[in-house]
């Protein structure tokens, strides 16, 4: 088959050969080429996510169908895992080969506890798989956009990347005069319209998809669609990573978390330099306890990874529901291990802030979760504006699906969430209407949720949260201060508790 752009060469050259005289100068000819593959790109990009996207889809039907006529429950599920296996290797395809925004869906659907385990093992390894951006188109940004010679600059460069993402690059670097390294953050060129390109292209599947697992998944996509937008402009981000920095040293002795430092004057829309933090990924933190010859089962790094979850943890709390303003792009590529299981937070392109009305409920909604309170979830969903198909639901399947959503610790019996099950909460619930803003805290519950099933540490957010949630009702004039004072002694009790259970479990 003949490609548009090769047909239109041809078309020009066998006029050339009739008149004899080019009908096209050389230079006008790759013009035209090139203007013409810029249009169709697009286009092409669009039908290769919908045939992909269509066949993965039909797959799942096809095996849902032929599951129905089989009755003994081992061979249906070993049908299944052959699908997910297939299906998962079609989803890697697609994501690695389109890139873009489909590096960002590979972190989404990567997750142990939401996807399947074929799907996570295939998918986990795009986390860092973006393609880099040559060094000398890098040079050139850099120099466009601070306005001086680079030499001028930087004393030393790092040619290679530290890592590649799906919007930008970061190196390592030495500014002239300097004691520290710092992390030059870079864009790629044309990558912000490859990526409205894919967000449209999911909207349209999202409105078919939503009908099959009876959820608002349009809106979700809205949401990721003007998160993005946003991370184009380094500027934004600088902005909200000094606010959030400033917000933890205020509101702690030692902060939970570590946030770069954004250097004076070296920001700009498509530059970002900032203070380079030393540690590992969150993701290599089992080989680099591996390689010191430490059990990884041992109380020592058992400590360890509790320290990391509980700062986390803490962390994401804090800024949710004292603030409502809060790091919105929560996936293990933007979390560093550093010296002492000390835990640095990365990229603040995408950060959200709740408005206090969805802050407060969001509060309640936790303080249910902690105390199981069927009445008080469907209230707090009524106050969050999270509208279901039928009012009568049955407040105990509300109260399971808020803690699926919005805890780390999953009801009894489930370890992992399957939105396509016709025993899904989802399917039985039907959520019509959903918050924009919601979905960057449900992104978070995924997070943490994930690096607790991948460190195999069972704890409960919710519980965690409590105090901070309680806090936030008491300082809005919704507890009274003796109610306030007697929860918050036992949450306190309650979650000291709750560690020395949760380390003990680990021996």
């Amino acid at each position: 088959m003949i490609a548009p752009q090769c047909f239109v060469l041809c078309i020009g050259e066998k006029l050339s050969f009739i008149f004899g005289r080019p009908c096209f100068a050389s230079k006008d000819r790759m013009s035209l080429k090139e203007k013409f593959s810029d249009r169709w790109k697009p286009f092409e990009r669009s039908l290769q996510f919908w045939v992909r996207a269509v066949d993965i889809y039909v797959g799942y039907k096809v095996c849902q169908l032929r599951t129905r006529l089989v009755r003994d429950a081992g061979e249906q599920e070993a049908m299944w895992e052959r699908q997910h296996v297939l299906a998962a290797e079609k989803m890697y395809l697609l994501c690695s080969e389109l890139g873009g925004f489909f590096l960002k869906a590979a972190q989404i659907f990567g997750k142990p506890d939401l996807a399947p385990a074929a799907w996570v093992r295939r998918l986990v390894t795009l986390c860092d798989r973006a393609p880099e951006t040559p060094f000398k188109v890098v040079q050139q940004v850099v120099e466009e956009e601070l306005g001086k010679k680079f030499d001028e600059v930087f004393e030393r460069f790092d040619v290679e990347p530290v890592g590649s993402a799906s919007i930008a690059q970061v190196h390592r670097a030495r500014l002239r005069n300097a004691k520290t390294d710092v992390a030059v953050k870079v864009q790629h060129p044309g990558g912000e319209l490859l990526m409205m390109i894919d967000i449209h292209n999911l909207q349209a599947f999202a409105k078919f998809l939503q009908k099959e697992i009876n959820f608002d998944l349009f809106s979700l996509t809205k949401e990721v669609e003007k998160q993005i937008r946003y991370e184009f402009d380094f500027r934004r981000e600088a902005e909200a990573m000094e606010r959030i920095r400033i917000f933890f040293r205020t509101n702690n002795r030692a902060a939970p978390v570590l946030v770069p430092r954004v250097i004076n004057g070296m920001v700009t829309r498509k530059v970002l330099v900032m203070e380079f933090i030393h540690g590992i990924p969150i993701m290599n933190l089992g080989d680099a306890i591996a390689q010191r010859g430490i059990d990884p089962r041992g109380k020592l790094a058992t400590a360890a990874k509790q320290k990391i979850l509980e700062n986390l943890t803490l962390a994401y709390g804090q800024m949710i529901l004292k603030s409502g303003f809060f790091h919105a792009d929560p996936h293990p590529g933007n979390i560093l291990i550093c010296k002492d299981s000390k835990v640095a937070l990365l990229d603040y392109g995408q950060v959200k802030q709740l408005p206090d009305c969805l802050r407060l409920g969001f509060a309640n909604l936790v303080v249910a979760i902690a105390e199981k309170n069927p009445s008080k979830a469907a209230q707090s969903y009524r106050e969050l504006g999270i509208e279901t198909l039928n009012s009568d639901n049955d407040e105990e399947e509300l109260l399971q699906l808020a803690m699926k959503m919005f805890d780390t610790k999953l009801p009894g019996g489930i370890t992992t969430l399957s939105p396509f099950s016709e025993e899904s909460s989802l399917k039985k619930i039907s959520v019509q209407s959903f918050p924009e803003e919601l979905f960057s805290v449900l992104r978070t519950m995924q997070l943490l949720r994930g690096l607790s099933v991948g460190m195999g540490i069972s704890y409960s957010c919710a519980e965690q949260w409590r105090p901070l949630a309680q806090e936030a009702l008491y300082r809005a004039g919704r507890l009274k201060d003796g109610s306030f004072k007697a929860q918050q002694r036992s949450g306190f009790l309650q979650t000291v508790f709750r560690r020395r259970k949760m380390f003990n479990q680990q021996q």
